[in-house]
C-alpha cells in the first residue's frame, strides 16, 4: 500500500484481451482503435512489436496505453499510439494514472533506445510533452433522415451529386468481396500521389477482424471502379480512413458520389456523425470536406522525445522526400504496389 492507505498502482504489458476490451467499452474518451483486436493489424499485417502498457489496482484495471514499437533504417527505434490510424493515445480513470503510464511508456522507450514516444490524442493532455498540431479531424453531425442532410447541403455539393448521377455513376456498399475494387483505385491513387502504398492485407484483415465495424464503399463507371473507400464504426461515429478516387474521371465527381453513399449509409446505421478523417488545415482536402459541413477539431500529437533529439518529421513535406515522391511517381504501379507496403510499414 502507498501512504495514506492508497492501493499501489502496477503497469505491466498486458494479454487479456477480453479485459482491455471491456476496459475500453466502458471508457468514454476511448477510439476504436483501442480496441484489443487491433493489435493484431499491427502485429500481424505490419509485423510489429506491440508493448500494450497497462495500470492496475487491485487486479481491475484502471488505464491502458496500446504502444506498436518501430525500427526504421531512415527515422531509427520509436513508439507511438497509435500509427496508420487517426486515434490512440492513454486512456487512464484519472490524470495520475495517465501520467504514470506516460512515464512506464518513456522509460520503455530509453530501455529500448527510441528515439521517442508519439501520442495521438484528440486534446492536449500532458503539458511537460512536446505537442504538434499540424492536422485537425473533420467532423459532421449527421441530423436522423438523409432527407434532411441533403436540405442542409451547400448547393454547389448538391449540384455535384446530380452530376455524378447524370454521369452513370453507382455506387455499392459490402465487405471484403469488394476490397480488390477498393485497392485498385487507392493503390493507383497512392502512386499518383508519391506515397508508398499499404499492403492489401491491411485492409483484407481489418474488414475480417471487424465485419461488423468495417465496410467498403465502391463507385463505379460503366462497371470499372473510380472511386473507393473503406469505413469504420464506432459508437454513434462513422470514420472514412482511407479513401481515394482516379483522377482522369474528376469531372464526372465521383468523390461526391462516394461521400453522399457514405453518409447515407452512416445515418442508415444510426450514426450521429461523420468523421472525414483527418486533413491538412486548407489544404484542397480540408476544402472538400469542409463543403460537405464538416468542421475542423484540433489533434494533438503529443511527443516524449529522448534528451538531445527534435521532433521529428516524417511527413511528405519533409524536402529530403521531394526526389523520392517524384521518382515514385513515375513507377509503373504493379511495381510501386511490390515495393509499398515494405517501406510504408515503417511510416506511422
Amino acid at each position: 500500500m502507498t501512504p495514506g492507505g492508497a492501493a499501489t498502482l502496477t503497469i505491466d504489458t498486458w494479454s487479456d484481451a477480453a479485459a482491455w476490451d471491456r476496459y475500453v467499452d466502458r471508457h468514454p474518451d476511448a477510439s476504436g482503435y483501442h480496441l484489443w483486436d487491433w493489435r493484431r493489424v499491427f502485429a500481424g499485417v505490419f509485423g510489429h512489436e506491440t508493448p500494450y502498457l497497462a495500470a492496475t489496482r487491485h487486479d481491475a484495471l484502471v488505464g491502458v496505453l496500446p504502444l506498436v514499437a518501430f525500427q526504421s533504417a531512415i527515422f531509427g527505434r520509436f513508439l507511438v499510439s497509435l500509427p496508420f490510424v487517426n486515434y490512440g493515445g492513454v486512456l487512464a480513470d484519472d490524470q495520475a494514472i495517465a501520467v504514470a503510464l506516460v512515464e512506464h511508456a518513456g522509460s520503455l522507450a530509453r530501455r529500448m533506445r527510441a528515439r521517442h514516444v508519439e501520442l495521438r490524442h484528440r486534446e492536449r493532455r500532458f503539458e511537460n510533452l512536446t505537442p504538434k498540431q499540424h492536422k485537425v479531424a473533420m467532423v459532421r453531425a449527421l441530423p436522423p433522415t438523409a432527407d434532411e442532410l441533403w436540405t442542409t447541403l451547400d448547393r454547389k455539393v448538391r449540384n455535384q451529386v446530380r452530376k455524378a448521377e447524370k454521369s452513370g455513376l453507382t455506387a455499392v456498399i459490402g465487405g471484403a468481396e469488394l476490397l480488390p475494387e477498393f485497392y485498385a483505385v487507392f493503390a493507383r491513387n497512392m502512386r499518383d500521389l508519391g506515397t508508398p502504398v499499404y499492403s492489401p492485407r491491411l485492409f483484407a484483415t481489418v474488414c475480417e477482424v471487424f465485419p461488423d465495424r468495417a465496410a467498403t464503399v465502391v463507385v463505379r463507371h460503366e462497371q470499372r471502379p473510380v472511386a473507393a473507400a473503406v469505413t469504420w464504426r464506432w459508437r454513434q461515429r462513422v470514420e472514412v480512413p482511407w479513401a481515394s478516387s482516379l483522377r482522369e474521371f474528376n469531372s464526372l465527381a465521383p468523390n461526391n458520389q462516394l461521400y453522399w453513399t457514405i453518409l447515407q449509409r452512416a445515418i442508415a446505421v444510426g450514426a450521429a456523425e461523420l468523421d472525414f478523417g483527418r486533413s491538412t488545415p486548407n489544404e484542397g482536402t480540408y476544402h472538400f470536406k469542409k463543403q460537405w459541413g464538416a468542421e475542423p477539431s484540433a489533434l494533438y500529437w503529443e511527443y516524449d522525445v529522448v534528451a538531445g533529439r527534435g521532433l521529428p518529421d516524417q511527413s511528405p513535406k519533409n524536402p529530403k522526400f521531394g526526389l523520392a515522391i517524384k521518382l515514385w511517381q513515375r513507377l509503373p504501379v504493379p511495381i510501386a504496389n511490390v515495393l509499398g507496403p515494405p517501406i510504408v510499414r515503417c511510416i506511422p
